[in-house]
């Protein structure tokens, strides 16, 4: 039985009747109250004063027919009525019907005694009634609050079909796209969107199933006169009660001249960036045209550092910054005398003390060039040693950045394996086995691990 009051109003005027109908309520839904009017002027005024739940009333009485209580013409709203009789036909059923009774019951004693569950039945009938109704005028309000948000917007409110297909577009398309939203009804979203960008779309609206808020997603698009413009979409799926996909609802705007001045921005980021690589690769030029004996290490061992850093799994930011410390590696032999620079045979002790300053004048050249902060780390660090024996701080471990340990290691390589005015170079094989005798003491182990499995496959594919 349900649980809120129950107030029944009976319209019933054979007392036998009415008393068999109350008995039933009595045994079966003891918490029902039930009025009992015999004329449908004592019902009128029941109504009023008792504001029943549900009425049973009889088809004929004293004063009339009870269908009035059914009139569609009354402005008072009426609660659900069961009409009864006990000369029924089908063509008084229909009538009792279309006029707005929820049932239609012929009298029996069976049906009479049964009376509380036809009730019972009504009146959840009735609520499911009223609670549809209320639903469609909450759907009513939100679709003319909708429209009247969409119409005024000068972004595109759209709707979606799961398949794609437009039920709706707001008049903004004729501004942002040149169509009428005629136009545009009825075909697929995807039939406006640029090919390269169909699988972002597909992607995101898949994703916006199970993200919880919508995110933005820019893509291009096809305006009326065969240009694409950039739009910028917000869509988010409307599901049913039983969490299936009914809709999406879109709002898209045009961010053509922000994404173009974003584009120009990036173009002239990357012409800095180009004319910051063409600056480095002159001063290369310089050193290697002042360093003769050398020419050609600067290019072997950057080619190489960059290829030890991606198998050492550094990204891409990490890489252009790798490759530009390992083009400035020796940027601080600028300061080194050329009777220093160029001497045939073997430098003094006095003379090795100057040599190892290289790193802080690249230091001291390079440090107030912003975008060479990273790169920085190769020309100061590359001669710091793992067990600390290294210059210019005498760092150990990993304390000394990874930049410079993996450059460490290929910068020997390449000064062992090439020639020299003062020694030959070693057999490939014997640079091998010193780098793997030095790991651990010169060299960071993992790093020298790594680099020779390097060498080995590149000796392998020759």
């Amino acid at each position: 039985m349900l649980d809120d009051p129950i107030r029944i109003l009976l319209l019933e005027d054979d007392p036998a009747h009415a008393e068999l109908i109350r008995r039933s309520f009595e045994e079966r839904w003891d918490t029902a109250r039930l009025r009992v009017a015999e004329t449908l002027a004592h019902a009128r005024a029941a109504i009023q004063e008792f504001d029943p739940t549900l009425i049973i009333a009889d088809w004929r009485l004293p004063d009339g027919d009870s269908h009035e209580l059914l009139s569609a013409e009354s402005s008072a709203p009426t609660p659900p009525v069961i009409i009864m009789t006990s000369y029924g036909s089908e063509r008084h059923a229909v009538e009792a019907i279309k006029a707005g009774a929820l049932d239609y019951i012929v009298k029996s004693s069976e049906s009479m005694a049964d009376m509380p569950h036809l009730a019972e039945r009504a009146i959840k009938q009735w609520q499911a009634i009223l609670e549809q109704k209320r639903m469609q005028q909450a759907l009513a309000e939100s679709e003319a609050q909708f429209r009247l948000l969409a119409e005024n917007s000068s972004d595109m409110i759209s709707r979606h079909q799961p398949d794609l297909s437009m039920i709706y577009v707001s008049p903004a398309c004729r501004a942002i796209l040149g169509y009428e939203p005629e136009e545009m009804i009825g075909i697929p979203i995807l039939q406006f969107i640029h090919p390269d960008d169909t699988d972002t779309i597909l992607a995101r609206l898949s994703n916006s199933e199970t993200e919880g808020s919508p995110r933005p997603t820019a893509y291009r698009a096809l305006h009326k006169d065969g240009r694409y413009i950039w739009l910028e979409t917000t869509a988010r799926p409307i599901y049913n009660a039983d969490g299936i996909l009914v809709e999406f609802q879109a709002s898209s705007r045009d961010i053509t001249e922000r994404r173009e001045a974003q584009l120009a921005l990036q173009r002239a980021l990357a012409e800095i960036r180009d004319a910051y690589d063409k600056t480095i690769e002159g001063w290369v030029v310089a050193l290697d045209l002042r360093d003769k004996e050398t020419e050609g290490h600067t290019k072997r061992v950057t080619e190489l550092t960059v290829r030890l850093a991606m198998e050492l799994g550094c990204n891409d930011e990490e890489i252009v910054q790798i490759h530009r410390g390992a083009l400035l590696h020796d940027m601080g032999k600028i300061g080194i005398p050329d009777e220093i620079l160029h001497k045939q045979g073997t430098l003094t002790e006095e003379e090795w003390s100057v040599m190892r300053r290289h790193p802080q004048y690249a230091q001291q050249m390079l440090a107030r060039i912003g975008y060479l902060s990273d790169a920085l780390i190769i020309p100061y660090y590359h001669h710091e040693r793992w067990d600390g024996s290294g210059y210019p701080h005498g760092l150990k471990g990993e304390a000394i950045p990874l930049f410079a340990r993996l450059f460490s290691v290929v910068d020997v390589w390449d000064a062992l394996t090439s020639d020299r005015p003062y020694r030959k170079r070693l057999p490939p094989e014997e640079v091998m086995r010193y780098l793997r005798d030095e790991a651990g003491r010169l060299f960071d182990p993992q790093i020298v691990d790594v680099f020779l499995k390097l060498i080995d496959s590149d000796s392998s594919a020759k």
